[in-house]
Parts: C-alpha cells; structure tokens; sequence
C-alpha cells in the first residue's frame, strides 16, 4: 500500500534522499591499508591468527579496527569456516539464543574438500583463497580487508559471466546478473518491487562453475550490500563481523544440504498443509467466508484450507474478533464444519500490539515489560493497522511467557489449525517512535488516508546509528522508515540497528515454541513472511504483496526456486496476484503454476474484483485440471518434502540443478521440476497458447496422453490452450501416486498407483515415503522403487507404519506389448491391462506396500 505525500513532503523526502545519497561519496577505499598477519597458532582443525591494520586507517565509514582475530576451521569434510571478528570482541553477532549453528566436527584439513591458503599483498595487505581440487572458489586477491566499526568490506573474483544464484529477498530473475547487481539485505514492508529488498535476508549464494556447484554464507545479522559487478562479488556491511561459511557441494543439492545442516534442516509440514487454500484481504463477513467454501465445494475444486485475513479481527487488534462480522461464535461454527468435512483454518496474527490500557494484550505486555524501549526507556510506539502500536522485544526476558499466553488465551477460544505472521519485518506505517505522547485514545488515521498527508522527518546525519556513514542501497528515505527505528532498545541492551533483520526470525520462534508447547506431538503450521537464515527449521513462506502481472507471475518461479537455495521449500505466491486486479487469463494461467508451488494459495487485496478460483468457467476448469494433478501427485510431493527435511533439498528446483551440464538451463526459470521427475513447462505471456519448452536430452513422457517426447537440449513448441498446463515425467523416474479426491485426508484414503517412466535404457527409479502425516513420533516407511528388465522391484528401505490402501495400478510410460503380469511369482489373470501411445496401464492389482513385491510385466 502506498503512502500519498504532498508536494512538499516529497520535496523533503528529495532532498533527505540525496543527502543521504552523498554520504557514499565520502569513503576513501583507495587508501585502505588492509591488515597484516602478526602471528598464528595451529588448532586441532585449522588455525587462528591476529591481523594487525597494515598502514594508516582510512576510516572509509566509519573508524578501522586495528586488532582483528582470524580463526579457520576445517567443520567438516565439505564445509570450511573462516570468522575476522574485532580482537576486542565489541561487535555485535548473532547469539547462538537467536540461531544455534551446527557444531564443527573439527576434520583434519588434509581430508577437507575445501582447501584454505592466506597471503599478504604489498598493496592490500592480508587475502585468502578457497580452493577445490584445481578451482579457487572464493579469491580476495586485489581487494583489501575492511574492518570498520560500521563498515566491513570483504571482495572475491569470480570469472567472467559467472553463474551466481541466491542472495535475497528479492524479487528478481533466478540467475543473478553479474555485471550489475545490487542485492541489498535489509528485511522491509514493499510491495515485492522488482530488484529490490523485501521481507527477508539471505546471503547464501551458490555459483556453478566447471559443471559443479559450491557456496558460501556470511553469517551476520546487519543491513548490507551484496555487489555483484566487475567480476567480483563484495560484501559491505554496516557491522558485525566477517563470519563466513563455504561449502564443497559439488552438485546444488550437496551445497543446499551442507547449508541447511549448519542453519537448520526445514521443518517437518501436516500433510495437509499440501493441499490447496484460499485466503483474501477484504472478506467482509464470516458468511461471506462460508459462501466461498461452498462455492469451492459445488465447483468441485479442492479446498484444504480456508484463511482469513486481519478483517476477522476487532478493529484490526491481535487477539480478537470483530462481534458483528465476524463474531466468535460464528467463527468457531465455521471451524466445525471444516474440520467435519477434512478441511483446516489459519487465519492471520501480527506482531504490532495496540497501544491502549484497557486492551488486554498491551496492559499485561507493559505489565510484563515486553515491549521494545526508546533510548529514554520509554515504549517505543509506531503506527500499524489498529493506531499506535507497541512491538514485542523477543530478547526481552517475559517475552515468550507473555506472547504463548496470548495465544494459549486465543486458541483456547478458537483452535484454529495453523498461524500467519505476517508484518514482522517489523513494519510500521511511520518513522520513529510516531506514537509517542499522544494520549492512548487517539487512533490516526491510515497514512495513505491522512489530510493533509504525513511530512517526513528531516535526516539526523548526526546519528550514525539512524543513517550510516555508509548507506546501503534500500530505497527508502533512512532504514527505520516503516520499521522499528534503528536507535530503538532491546532488553539486552541491544540497538535495533543490529538486530533488525532477525526481528521476524525470532517471532517464528516464539511463536513455533507456543505451537509445539500447545500441541506437543503435533506438526505445526506456521507461515511467516519476513525470514533469515534458519527460519526453515520454523515456518513456510510466501513472497508477500505481488502484482496481478505476467511478469509477477513469471518472477512468482524464481522467487520459489530461491527459496529452495534459502532451505526453505515449503513456498509459494499468492495464486492470480495479490494487488491490482487480476484477469480471468492471467488467472487461469497463474493455477496452472500456483498448482505446482510447494505451498499452493490464492490471495488477493482489498478492494480488488473477487478471484477465487471458480469465478470464471475457463479457471474453474484449469483448477480442476492442475489440481487434479497435484492431488495425484500428494504421495510423490510429500516423499520429495521428506528429503527436504532430512537433507534440505528443495522440493521445487530449476533444471540446472538436475542438468548443470547443460550451458542452456543455467538461466532457465520459466520451467521448473518438481523433485527430479517431473517437469512443469507454464505459459507466461499474455495471450500465448503455445509454450516453447526447453527439454533436456533424454526422454520425457506428457502427464496426460503418455506420449513420448525426445529431448535434444533444446526448446520444443508445444500447444497450451488456457485451460492447460503442460507437464511432462522424465524417463528413468517412477512417481508415487494415489488417486484424487477433494482433500488431502481422503487422498490418503485412495488407493496407490505408479507412474513408471523407462529412460532409454528401459530403466526407471524412485522413492516412496510414508508415515501419519501429522504427529512427530509417526512411524515412517520408506520405500525403494526400481523398474528394469520388464520387472518392478518394490524393495522395503525402513520404518514400519502401517500403509492401508493397496497399489493397484501401475503405469508404465514407454513399455507396450505387455501381455502378461505376475505379482511375486503369482499371476495376475485378473489384471486389466490397457494400451496407449506405446505405454501400458496395469489395473486390478492388489498389492500391500508393508511388504516387498517384485511384479514383472512380459
């Protein structure tokens, strides 16, 4: 939503911006000395050593640091751990509280993937670089270390056109553009604006390079730039330390996997949670809710999970519901009747707390002393939906008692199934502490409502915690605005100004503990938006407020993908667009990807048409088609969410993941692949009703007529009239399947098939992964599926849950001519056995998945 300033606020917000523009200009990188090794001491898994300032400090932005440490530690057999921090240990850094690292495994470097030499310049002073076997991955030749109170400065070369993936949040092409990049990390409210900072702050990035990946991760909670621009990729950042992680890889699930082994493997998901769901902003009664559920339900389309945004509230407030749209009663009669027909509830919680005595949540915070401080002690006070409001400070010390007892208050009124914290960035819809000595009765006006509208606030230059010397390249007018301010206190004695990328990290935290506390031996659901690293071990994610655009639709797939860099799998867009109004094409178009995100929403703004899947016939009908898809597919889903959570995989990848030998997929993210077998190939141009579809060499088979397609690393046209999506099973793959029904607990219920697709050798393979879907003490079972010589092996891995329903179809792409199938020996003469486009389906089996089976088809 955007503000509507006057002439002379945008006049003020000018002449701030270019003020602050200018404050760039004053550093002097050219005469940074860089540092000096003065002496090193081996450890039992690498070696620590003191830097010392080589020369005159530059103090480019801020005052150079003369004692530095250096400690490198060989982690693990592909991960290297090389930390510059302050000798004076007076930099703030990410308390292990906040986010607890994997431990070292302290490996000798003589058995390390990762190799580590240092060097010292007569120019730049001290560098280092990262090797793997005849590569040097990270390489600071050339480029002085910067090690300043607010500024830290760290380059490496990279060659020519490289192919850089990740760093984020931020809405972009998958493939980073290395002659001109600017990714800045600093967690804001905006409407998903293309290239910018958004709700999250990641700085892993992978490279592929000579056909294999490796990457590297700097731990470090400040606001910065990552720049990627005359073959080099530079890390500035407004404080902290240099604390960097590289790993071996050499394929990008081996890079994701020793990424999140550090940071936190994803977190287990409900089954349901898979399942397709409806939400919007503007929903003006709980009937009006009601309707869409029945609405769903006549149009045959699945419906999992009905949500509810900040309209169910009282005045917008955390806690409560509105008494005459959506009072509690109806509320929980409406959570009755889901959960009677296997269906769910989220509905939305923010952090901003309203600023009034007589409103519980507040007067027990302040009683509690929860709330983040001004310098001066007092509460600091932003503006969000209800008025003035105060925030949570999760380093306070009664700051998880007191949130876990709002919320125990709350579901104790209404167990909804799963919480959305949206707004945790933090955002504010003022800069400062706006709310401050205003009496607690007066409720503002929503700035973009105001007349005359808000004036910015001149720039306090002065204060180099509200405007570094450095100004990164967010593009608002100061880093508070629209956020908790910078000079804001944290019960730790903390400023803001370090902690405020970690701000919705430790919401997810707190608010997972309630949800794990509240239902011990249930999965949580919990989707956030603004993220960190390890926030995967917590929470899903959706990318925020985008645009009802083709191109919003098209960059909704890189956004996904590199949320499966960022280890968190379970993401998705708002299905159709979330502002502006959508179209009935674009909305046909947009179910046709959305069907296949991990996490699969339709959401829309107030104010815009209505967009719920069954409004227009054609979208109704693309739904069914797409879902019906999905919903077959639940099994082969949630086996790929299990690798996920026991090796960070994601569940969504793009192509060069699987090919990265192939040059052409290394900027492809118009396609995707769900796992490794299945590829999705999306129209996203207006108009269009054929898609060119890149197919890398090899076989691949249509979803839907089985005919076979022969990959050549090239594009192939194919027709995709609205209603379509085009999906295609990679030959040698095998995908678990059952058969559809309208929620994901009846799915359950139906019996299992397999899609087995031979590659050229006539060779297939797959996993199948079971358990209850919702507790954490499930047993599990997984299963090995592989297909050679005419023959189905079902081979039992481990575990040992119960499976109910029985496998009774198997289908077999690219295999014809079958005339006879035997189970375990036993023939089969019931079997029906059918023919189509030199692929055979197999019907009438019976097979039980608790056991081994080998079925052979002649």
């Amino acid at each position: 939503m955007l503000f509507k300033y006057s002439i002379l606020a945008l006049l003020v917000q000018a002449i701030a911006v270019r003020a602050h523009s200018d404050l760039g200009k004053r550093g002097n990188i050219a005469s940074c000395p860089g540092y000096k090794i003065v002496s090193k001491q081996d450890t039992a898994s690498g070696f620590s050593a003191t830097l010392k300032l080589a020369g005159k400090p530059c103090n480019a932005y801020g005052n150079d640091v003369s004692d530095l440490k250096l400690n490198v530690d060989f982690d693990s057999q592909d991960r290297l751990h090389v930390h510059v921090q302050d000798s004076a240990g007076k930099q703030y850094q990410i308390p292990a509280s906040v986010l607890k690292l994997d431990a070292s495994k302290q490996t000798n470097k003589s058995k390390a993937s990762l190799k580590f030499n240092y060097f010292q310049d007569a120019k730049h002073g001290f560098g280092f670089k990262v090797s793997r076997g005849k590569d040097t991955v990270f390489d600071t030749t050339g480029h002085p270390l910067i090690f300043e109170d607010q500024y830290i400065e760290v380059t490496s070369n990279l060659p020519s056109n490289a192919n850089i993936y990740g760093i984020g949040e931020t809405p972009d092409w998958f493939r980073r553009d290395t002659a001109n990049t600017i990714k800045t990390l600093w967690n804001r409210d905006a409407a998903d604006p293309f290239q910018e900072n958004v709700y999250g702050s990641h700085s892993i990035h992978m490279e592929l390079r000579n056909g294999k990946f490796h990457g590297a991760y700097l731990h470090n909670s400040h606001g910065m730039d990552i720049v990627l621009a005359n073959n080099t990729i530079q890390y500035r950042v407004l404080g902290g330390t240099a604390d960097f992680y590289f790993f071996n890889g050499p394929t990008a699930l081996d890079v994701i996997d020793q990424y999140t082994e550090l940071v936190g493997r994803p977190n287990r998901i409900p089954y349901w949670a898979l399942g397709f769901q409806n939400c919007r902003y503007g929903y003006k009664s709980v009937y009006e809710v009601n309707d869409v559920i029945a609405n769903y339900s006549k149009a045959e389309i699945p419906l999992e999970v009905a949500w509810t945004d900040i309209d169910y509230m009282d005045r917008t407030r955390d806690f409560t519901f509105d008494p005459v749209n959506f009072p509690l009663s109806e509320m929980q009669k409406q959570l009755k009747y889901l959960h009677a027909h296997n269906q769910k509830m989220v509905l939305m919680t923010d952090p901003a707390i309203q600023r009034n005595s007589s409103y519980g949540p507040y007067a027990r915070g302040h009683e509690q002393d929860v709330f983040v401080k001004n310098s001066d002690g007092s509460v600091f006070v932003g503006q969000v939906w209800p008025g003035y409001t105060a925030f949570p400070d999760w380093f306070a010390p009664n700051a998880d008692k007191w949130w876990s007892g709002e919320l125990k208050r709350y579901f104790e009124a209404l167990p909804i199934d799963g919480m959305w914290i949206d707004m945790n960035e933090a955002a504010s819809f003022c800069t400062g502490s706006c709310g401050s000595g205003i009496p607690e009765d007066v409720v503002p006006p929503l700035p973009w409502n105001a007349d005359p509208p808000p004036v910015y606030r001149p720039l306090n230059i002065s204060n180099p915690m509200l405007v570094p010397p450095y100004a990164i390249h967010n593009p608002w007018v100061e880093l508070s605005n629209k956020t908790i301010e910078t000079t804001a206190l944290h019960a730790n004695g903390v400023l803001d100004y370090h902690v405020h990328n970690i701000y919705g990290l430790m919401m997810s935290i707190a608010t997972h503990k309630f949800l794990t506390t509240y239902r011990p031996n249930t999965r949580p659901f919990l989707l956030s938006r603004s993220t960190f690293a390890g926030s995967g071990a917590l929470v899903s994610h959706w990318t925020g407020d985008n645009e009802s655009s083709f191109k919003d639709l098209h960059v909704s797939i890189a956004s996904m993908l590199d949320f499966g860099i960022f280890g968190i799998p379970m993401v998705g867009a708002d299905i159709c667009g979330f502002n502006g109004n959508t179209t009935e094409e674009l909305c046909a178009r947009w179910i046709e990807v959305g069907a296949f995100y991990p996490f699969s929403r339709d959401h829309n703004v107030i104010g815009a048409i209505p967009q719920e899947l069954y409004r227009w016939e054609s979208v109704a009908e693309a739904s069914r088609c797409a879902l019906a898809v999905r919903y077959a597919l639940l099994p082969y889903f949630y086996t790929n969410y299990q690798h996920a959570v026991e090796n960070g995989w994601p569940v969504a990848r793009p192509l060069v993941f699987q090919y990265p030998e192939i040059a052409a997929t290394s900027a492809i993210d118009k396609q995707f692949l769900i796992g490794d077998g299945l590829l999705i190939s999306p129209v996203l141009t207006q108009g269009a009703v054929t898609v060119d579809a890149f197919f890398p060499k090899g076989v691949w088979y249509d979803w839907y007529t089985y005919k076979a397609v022969k990959g050549e690393n090239k594009e192939i046209t194919l027709d995709a009239p609205l209603e379509h999506v085009n999906v295609h099973v990679r030959g040698g793959a095998i995908l678990p399947a059952q058969v559809p029904a309208m929620t994901t607990t009846d799915s359950r219920k139906n019996d299992y098939y397999l899609v087995v697709a031979v590659d050229e050798r006539g060779r297939a393979e797959g996993k199948l992964y079971l358990d209850d879907g919702e507790t954490f003490d499930t047993p599990h079972r997984w299963i090995s599926l592989e297909y050679k010589n005419g023959r189905l092996s079902v081979s039992q891995d481990s575990g040992n849950y119960r499976v109910a329903p029985k496998l009774t179809k198997v289908v077999l792409l690219g295999v014809d001519n079958v005339k006879t199938v035997r189970v375990s020996g036993a023939s089969q003469s019931a079997a029906k056995i059918l023919s189509e486009n030199d692929s055979t389906t197999v019907e009438g089996l019976s097979i039980d998945l608790n056991r081994s089976a080998s079925i052979s088809f002649k």
